[in-house]
């Protein structure tokens, strides 16, 4: 089935069988999602929620805390009653050891409704998947309908990876498993492909003959929050480069896949990811940058360091990485690729920048270098996508000229509400609809060049360099290495 005749599917009955159900992420993103594409009719069939949970807490308590949770993500009219009508098709389950005994309660409901296909989201510490869906094939919960939501972190290398999959691998089949990253269902990272694809003025030249580089920014005011014990062992790599900004880098450099289904736009993604170059210990050097914050002032406000932060003395963790990272295929030869995320910097943003070459002949040498266009595309806040290019200025006195910004912006060009990027994979994942979640392959292929980095890091035992938070990261990243740190934090500012 095409993609287009699969996004107009109706959307049949369903359990959604949330584990870690009255977590941190469960109560302040996927219910909401479920809420929000419910009012939207948009589910708009039979549905039951059950909520695991190893907690005593009762019914009232996670009906209170996660009616708080979905009223701050409400900002236009709605009848708050609908939010009690939405409670009412949640159910708490306790299940506290993973034993067929703790699961027949949960057997019972699911055999309640014959025929329902049955989604089992894994909102829970990788380690406990195993267990998970172990228990689901004892208890005979899984059938062919049936499917599995996976939250990362999917390990924390290669190894760790297969081992946790090959568990799940005895209960799921490779098309039931929906390997999510949020990242993919942003507004516009889905107008990507369209931007890419649809628009020959762009395809043709997306390539090294016309792309000087690409720039990938995560950028994080916050700190660890809540995340010491994960974050510490994970650092800003595991937790961004290896999922997020891999899965954004296969988006821009991909070829254009046959059709616009799953498993062909997958096969391409899989492509990039085998042709990345992989780090040595020179190169590891050269074109890598980690980083740790230290105290600073965010958004006028003091902040402690990192080491305050997890309450230790010394820790390695990274919190900042920035990488230059080469695609070995025709399309890309050369072509530098600049990652960069932190956390304690000077302001929120995440954005993509495509930086063109400057025209070949300069007819107006009067005004020094002509500057490339850049096609930028702001993934968040403010969500907008820019193409800049250059401008007479008004007036006489010959071609005196600026770059000057064409925008699409989001909030100002669509009235409506824009889903939140779970409210949109949830609904893929209903429908059946893979192409926005990993394969196996691709998160294979993720963790070999990511551990190209991390081996290096230790064989030369690469240290963080200090930047203070609030800042833009360590003075001497990667970027400002190859003179477009200054560009990119000039945009970021305004």
């Amino acid at each position: 089935m095409n993609q287009n005749a699969q996004r107009t599917q109706t959307i049949k009955p369903f359990n959604a069988v949330i584990f870690g159900g009255d977590g941190d992420l469960a109560i302040r993103k996927i219910y909401p999602a479920l809420f929000h594409r419910y009012v939207a009719k948009q589910i708009n069939c039979e549905f039951n929620i059950y909520a695991i949970t190893r907690s005593n807490k009762t019914q009232t308590e996670f009906n209170v805390v996660l009616k708080s949770s979905i009223e701050k993500t409400i900002d236009y009219d709605l009848d708050r009653g609908k939010i009690d009508e939405f409670l009412g098709l949640i159910k708490l389950v306790t299940i506290q050891d993973h034993t067929e005994a703790n699961y027949e309660a949960l057997k019972i409901e699911l055999n309640k409704t014959p025929g329902f296909q049955v989604i089992f989201y894994l909102s829970t510490p990788a380690a406990a998947f195993g267990e998970i869906s172990n228990m689901l094939k004892k208890c005979d919960l899984i059938d062919a309908k049936s499917k599995v939501v996976l939250e990362k972190p999917l390990g924390f290398s290669l190894a760790s990876s297969k081992e946790i999959h090959a568990k799940i691998n005895q209960a799921f089949t490779e098309n039931q498993i929906y390997r999510i990253d949020h990242y993919l269902g942003k507004e516009t990272v889905q107008n990507l492909m369209v931007l890419r694809f649809a628009n020959h003025l762009f395809e043709h030249s997306w390539s090294s003959e016309d792309i000087e580089s690409v720039q990938i920014t995560v950028a994080e005011s916050l700190g660890i929050e809540k995340r010491a014990e994960y974050y510490d062992h994970s650092g800003a790599l595991l937790d961004m480069v290896q999922n997020h900004f891999l899965q954004l880098l296969c988006l821009i450099a991909m070829e254009p896949p046959a059709k616009l289904e799953a498993d062909f736009v997958r096969n391409e993604k899989l492509k990039v990811l085998n042709a990345l170059r992989l780090f040595n210990e020179k190169s590891v050097v050269r074109e890598t940058v980690k980083g740790q914050y230290t105290r600073g002032q965010v958004y006028d406000n003091q902040v402690p360091s990192y080491l305050e932060d997890i309450n230790k003395y010394e820790s390695g963790t990274e919190t900042f990485v920035a990488i230059k990272a080469f695609i070995d295929n025709w399309r890309w030869k050369n072509t530098p690729f600049y990652l960069r995320t932190g956390k304690r910097m000077k302001k929120r943003y995440s954005e993509i920048v495509i930086n063109f070459k400057s025209v070949k002949h300069n007819l107006f040498p009067s005004q020094g270098d002509i500057p490339g266009n850049k096609l930028i595309m702001r993934l968040q806040p403010e969500e907008r996508i820019e193409l800049v290019q250059m401008t007479k200025l008004p007036g006489p006195g010959g071609y005196r000229y600026l770059p000057i910004s064409l925008k699409l912006d989001y909030m100002d060009s669509f009235l409506e509400r824009l889903p939140e990027a779970y409210e949109r994979l949830i609904i893929d994942v209903l429908r059946g609809e893979q192409t926005l979640f990993m394969r196996q392959d691709e998160l294979e292929a993720a963790w070999t060049w990511i551990e190209s980095i991390t081996e290096n890091w230790k064989k030369t035992k690469m240290k963080n360099v200090l930047y203070e938070a609030g800042s833009w990261g360590p003075g001497d990243s990667i970027m400002e290495k190859n003179h477009v740190w200054a560009k990119t934090q000039q945009n970021a500012d305004h």
